[in-house]
Order: structure tokens, then sequence, then C-alpha cells
């Protein structure tokens, strides 16, 4: 079995009141961890390439080499970066398979797992699953509380080619406190009043002068408000089921709008709440 080598470095800056050191430089100790072996090598750098800092009497610096962390497969924060790289899934709290083998065509539909973690609070019921059909090469992405949307976003998926799509699930109690525990978009309001109040949980901002359409439909007793936004190039789904609202979108690109535009429509309308 191949064993891993795995190297972090750590900097230390001494405190240069103990140190016969030139004024443009700080003395640094170098600690280099190698297969289960801290290693201690002497360095000198600039002041000001010390990126971060704390008062303490042997060492004032600490910084982690983010590349060498990364590169072991680590996250520095437990948070992804800004980028979309599609990651496999596997069975762990929070990404678990939820895809189903591709149909005729290609296409696959996730279904949220029903041991899925994420109950947005203490007291919280479980999460209805809801379930879409996507194109092949569309992947599960990781979540990050920095994105917009923050701990509500549920889900994302991604194609380099084609778009991404993200699931936001809100607690009905940040919008309305009658509504109970088994709620209905058509409860909150009508489809404009819907879009105005929830589009900039999605896109970020107002949504006035973008909506260019807007309907209902109905699957299995449940109600769907279907918008299409422009700009950004957008589909968003809302319904709502139990104590919660589901906010579904599609998006991408101006140039995967236009060469994905029925792909992307289809991804939007085959949400469902199951």
């Amino acid at each position: 079995m191949a064993t891993a080598l795995s190297t972090t470095s750590v900097f230390c800056w001494r405190n240069r009141q103990h140190m016969h050191m030139p004024p443009s430089s700080e003395s640094l100790c170098h600690f280099s961890l190698q297969n289960g072996v801290l290693r201690t090598v002497a360095a000198s750098v600039s002041k000001d390439s010390c990126l971060i800092s704390r008062e303490s009497e042997n060492c004032s610096t600490l910084l982690v080499n983010r590349r060498t962390v990364l590169a072991s497969g680590v996250s520095l924060l437990g948070f992804p970066g800004e980028s979309l790289a599609v990651v496999k899934q596997g069975p762990l709290a929070g990404r678990i398979p939820g895809l189903s083998e591709p149909d005729e065509q290609g296409w696959r539909t996730y279904r949220r797992p029903d041991e899925k973690s994420g109950g947005h609070g203490v007291g919280w019921s479980p999460i209805i699953p809801y379930a879409f059909s996507v194109p092949p090469e569309w992947e599960e992405v990781p979540v990050s509380i920095a994105d917009l949307g923050g701990t509500e976003i549920d889900l994302r998926f991604a194609s380099s080619k084609e778009g991404r799509l993200f699931v936001i699930v809100a607690p009905v109690l940040r919008f309305s406190d009658n509504l109970g525990d088994d709620a209905k978009i058509e409860q909150i309001g009508l489809p404009d009043k819907v879009i105005n109040a929830f589009g900039p949980e999605v896109i970020g901002e107002n949504v006035e002068g973008k909506v260019l359409s807007a309907s209902v439909a109905e699957h299995e007793g449940r109600t769907y408000y279907q918008f299409e936004l422009e700009p950004p190039h957008i589909f968003i789904t809302a319904t709502a089921a139990g104590n919660r609202l589901y906010l579904f979108a599609v998006t991408g690109s101006g140039l995967q709008w236009k060469r994905h535009y029925k792909d992307l429509k289809k991804i939007a309308d085959s949400f469902r709440v199951v």
C-alpha cells in the first residue's frame, strides 16, 4: 500500500526585540511536517510578507501554507471556494448520493435522500424530499455558507458546459407566522407577490423589470409558481410544503443560455416536492 506524503508549513515571526536582525527583515522559524516527523528550519523574510499577526512572546505570526493543505485534499476552513469544479458525491453527512441511473436520453433524476442532514434548526421537522432531472455530466457540487442564500442553500448542481442550479429551503416562519405545518404557496401570495418578495433571495437584487414570464402549474395537488428572469438568465420555481418554502433556480451564462436554453428549461420544469 502506498504511503502518502503530506507536508504542512508553519511560520512564526519572532519578536524583533529579542533578535539581532536588520530592520528590513524578521526572523522566522519554519516547521515542516514530513511523514509524521516535525523538522525545524531557520529562515528570514521581509516584514511585509507576514500575512497574519498575533501577539505572543515567542511567536506572533502563524501562517499555514494554504496551497500545501489544499493539495492534500483538506479545506483550510471546511468551506469550498468559488470554483464550480464538479466533485464526486460520497456517503458523507450532508452529501449523500441521490442520482438515479440514466434513462434512454442519459438524463438522471435526483431525489433528496431521506438520510441527508440539514434541518435548518433544532425543532424543525425533516425536510420533505424534492426531485428534479438533469442531463448527462451534471453533478452535485459543494455548498458553502458564504454563498448567496447562506445556510438555506440545501443543494447545488453544475455542468461546466451548460450551467448550474441550486435549491433554497427556507422556513415559512420567516415570511408568515400563521401558515401552520402544511403550508401552500397560495397562502403566501400570488405569483407577483412571491417573486417580488423572494426573487432577491435568489439573485441578490430587486427583481423589478427583470421578470420576463410567470406561470402557474399544478402537479399531484401541489401548486408551483414558475418564472423566467433576465438579467441574470435564470429560471425560478417556487412552492411550499410542510413548514418550508422551496426555491429552485436554474441559471447559466449568456452563451450557455443561448446554446442550452431548452435543457435548462426542462430542468426547471422537472422540479417536484415529493
